[in-house]
């Protein structure tokens, strides 16, 4: 088959698109939003024109709040970023804002320094709960498989594929957010669990069919070679992989071109994520069986 024959090139794309992830995150890095670093979220809109950043800048200057982040939404919108404000200094900032144009508060948020960092402790726990689990659950499924390829060998296969698959679209999003001003916020662990739980469906299938093969031979006495059996996996699978990638593509892009802005960010993650998803689980994770199995033969 000819992922089986070009493996090679497919592991050499991958390390070439790990190496750009990581790359982007350690470049540019990963900006928290107030779900994690608390703080103050205002979204206001000008329906009768926005004045000029720099106006209201020095507008939330003179209130004397501290550092102020502003940032243009659209045409009209801008969302401001402060410290933890009280509902006195959220008053205030309002009625300063209101002095020389129209203004309406479309959303405000408040999240104090202790509750955004339990939060960010609690995102990175829910992370690795979630892999320990599908790593137990894959050694347990796969407890009978014992050659070439241990039971526990599938599973760390499929945890570096996991890995990969959550480094890709971070690594996106760390450029994504350089450049547009996007923050890390719930949504976004939202979307790296979501697409561990897709991820993880999609490789199962094919490891799946991997394990019925070699039983099935196992019992009729075929003897197949381990690479022969992958490529049929793979072949018989690929059509379904795709398919369901292709699906969840349509709802996301309907998300990104369509929906709330509140959604855009989360969609976008998800869209990157799915196609590496899609991508590892036919034409990385079963080929990468081949390499383990002839370590393990040493």
């Amino acid at each position: 088959m000819f992922i089986i024959a070009h493996r090679t090139f497919f592991f050499w794309f991958t390390g070439i698109i790990l190496v750009a992830a990581v790359g982007a995150i350690f470049a540019y890095g990963l900006p928290l939003g107030i779900d994690f670093t608390g703080g103050s979220l205002m979204e206001l809109s000008y329906p009768s024109g926005r004045p000029a950043l720099t106006a209201i800048q020095d507008q939330l200057t003179a209130a004397q709040i501290g550092t102020v982040s502003v940032r243009a939404v659209g045409t009209t919108d801008v969302s401001i970023r402060t410290r933890t404000l009280t509902p006195v200094e959220h008053d205030t900032v309002l009625s300063d804002l209101s002095k020389t144009a129209s203004t309406t508060e479309l959303s405000y948020t408040s999240v104090g320094p202790a509750l955004g960092s339990q939060f960010a402790n609690k995102a990175l726990w829910a992370i690795f709960a979630v892999i320990l689990v599908i790593v137990l659950y894959i050694a347990f499924a796969f407890r009978k498989v014992s050659k070439p390829v241990p039971g526990w060998g599938y599973g760390l296969t499929v945890i570096a594929m996991l890995a990969i698959d959550i480094i890709v679209p971070t690594g996106f999003y760390a450029a994504y957010a350089h450049f547009t001003g996007a923050e890390v916020d719930s949504l976004f662990i939202v979307a790296l669990l979501s697409l561990l739980g897709y991820c993880v469906n999609d490789v199962i299938v094919i490891f799946d069919r991997i394990r019925e093969h070699l039983a099935r031979n196992e019992r009729s006495g075929l003897k197949e070679s381990f690479e022969d059996t992958i490529g049929k996996s793979i072949s018989e699978t690929m059509t379904r992989s795709i398919n369901t990638a292709l699906t969840v593509v349509l709802a996301l892009l309907a998300l990104i071109f369509l929906g709330a802005p509140t959604t855009r960010n989360f969609a976008l993650v998800m869209l990157v994520g799915v196609a590496a998803g899609t991508f590892s689980s036919i034409a990385r994770s079963a080929p990468l069986l081949i390499p383990i199995a002839k370590w393990f033969a040493k």
